[in-house]
């Protein structure tokens, strides 16, 4: 039996819900904790209709307050420095001051995530930037998920793409000298998750798909074979384009399967069917996460049915990425003419997004 399952889900809400939220507490209309319990209901809102969608495994900790990059800057304990926050004891209106600036200290630089419109805080690294495994926000969200009766694959911006999408800060440095102490945290993170019955978790490399110097196309390699002994599966996921070029020693990756974007690159598919390993799954980004537009079923299903005949119950099938950037509800577009609105995709048969 083929998996459905999601890089990714949007957080806004199908009516901007957490806009809302937002909004709010920044106007003190609502306090922290009426702001965290309308998170927690949208976030239970969002795995239940996964779930009624047939979605086999959801993922946890693609929701954020403001960015998914500064959460996993907290995640591995190393929030920016000038800040003197502690990332185990951040408190709400700390990390809004991460996310905003405060009196004293300007904001985090916010880029572009890849070609994507979204924008994300840009993490400052110094050449002795101290990580600490600070996995218990994450672990809760797992928790709530797991009450519902999902099943969750917790979602991870991987080593690499962190230390990539940083900036150095201070005296000149190589941020790969950063790379085994980042790896430590991670491995402590992996290993919490396992105490709390996950089984897979999907690690997000996108800078795969870029070209890397070599000395970070070799870091990655030797990254995921120190994460070998981890006690959960890992699925790694890339998107955004092509990783062809890699295919040899990405088969080789000691990791319990690979996603691939196949509406970006679609071409790859053939490199990696060829001789792919008895013991990996293969995930097929066959939906295109980054647009609204209608799939094409006619053609997913030509380039699925040879694959699962091939794979068997070793075929995922996924959207080409998180779908946190086609944060739509196609029954709540009501102005829209119906030659457009017949071409918009419905996710999962469902208004999901």
């Amino acid at each position: 039996m083929t998996t459905l399952h999601l890089p990714g889900f949007p957080r806004i809400g199908a009516k901007r819900e957490l806009k809302t939220l937002l909004e709010q507490y920044w106007n003190h209309a609502i306090d922290a904790d009426a702001l965290l319990d309308g998170c927690r209901a949208l976030r239970q809102k969002h795995w239940l209709l996964q779930k009624a969608a047939g979605v086999e495994l959801s993922p946890v900790g693609d929701f954020s307050l403001y960015d998914h990059v500064l959460d996993s800057q907290i995640l591995v304990g190393a929030v920016p420095r000038r800040f003197g926050f502690d990332a185990a004891t951040l408190s709400v209106p700390q990390y809004f001051e991460l996310a905003r600036g405060n009196a004293s200290q300007l904001t985090l630089e916010m880029t572009k995530w890849f070609d994507t419109n979204y924008h994300y805080l840009v993490p400052e690294w110094q050449a002795d930037t101290v990580f600490s495994a600070n996995p218990a926000p994450l672990l809760a969200q797992v928790k709530e998920a797991q009450a519902l009766g999902v099943a969750v694959k917790p979602v991870l911006v991987g080593p690499l793409t962190l230390l990539w999408l940083g900036k150095n800060k201070g005296p000149a440095f190589d941020r790969l000298s950063l790379l085994p102490a980042l790896l430590a945290s991670y491995r402590q993170i992996l290993a919490a998750l396992a105490t709390q019955g996950v089984q897979w978790v999907q690690i997000d490399e996108p800078i795969l798909a870029l070209d890397l110097p070599p000395a970070w196309s070799e870091e990655l390699r030797h990254s995921y074979q120190a994460l070998a002994d981890s006690p959960v599966q890992l699925l790694l996921a890339t998107y955004f384009g092509s990783v062809a070029e890699h295919a040899d020693w990405l088969k080789a990756l000691p990791v319990a399967g690979l996603h691939l974007d196949l509406v970006r690159a679609p071409q790859q598919l053939a490199t990696f069917a060829r001789g792919w390993p008895n013991d990996k799954v293969l995930s097929a980004g066959m939906v295109d996460g980054r647009n609204v537009w209608r799939s094409d079923l006619t053609v997913a299903l030509d380039t699925l049915e040879p694959l699962q005949a091939q794979l068997g119950e070793r075929l995922w099938i996924a959207p080409s990425c998180s779908l946190l950037h086609c944060p739509f509800d196609l029954a709540a577009e009501t102005r829209l003419e119906t030659d457009i609105k017949t071409g918009w995709r419905l996710p999962c048969r469902k208004s999901t997004n």
